[in-house]
């Protein structure tokens, strides 16, 4: 029975590891972890994997598990914090750009969530937190 090993080279160039760095980053724990069984189940017998290289594999599972845990905390966190701000403008009266660039002024009656950004709903419009350019000051009662 023949087998084919798969071999890999070692190259410095940043366009390998970039290109290396964004296969894995697309690659979920489960996708990872089938190609690391695969990988385990059809490696030569008589030259098995390193203990160095399977603890490698491992820590690299890992550290994707966390990356992916902690990017998801910081966008919840930063969701968090712009749904915040943009609640603190409901009722007031706001300027800003609409995405086709029209200057809109009126007051804030409602937050919305599109895609993950908090947006304003002013008048018939809705305009993205970042794209206020003015807030005009409580009336006294």
């Amino acid at each position: 029975m023949s087998t084919t090993g798969v071999t890999s080279s070692s190259s410095s160039s940043s366009t390998d590891t970039s290109a290396t760095a964004s296969a894995y980053s697309s690659l979920s724990t489960d996708d990872f972890m089938k190609l690391f069984i695969a990988e385990m189940q059809n490696q030569d017998p008589t030259n098995p994997m390193e203990t160095s290289e399977l603890v490698a594999q491992l820590n690299e599972i890992w550290q994707m598990q966390t990356s992916q845990e902690m990017i998801e905390s910081l966008e919840a966190v930063t969701l968090g914090q712009h749904l915040s701000a943009a609640s603190n403008l409901l009722g007031r009266t706001v300027t800003g750009l609409t995405d086709d660039a029209e200057t809109v002024t009126g007051r804030v009656a409602q937050i919305s969530i599109e895609e993950g950004v908090p947006r304003l709903v002013v008048g018939d419009y809705t305009i993205s937190l970042e794209s206020v350019s003015e807030i005009a000051a409580e009336a006294a009662e």
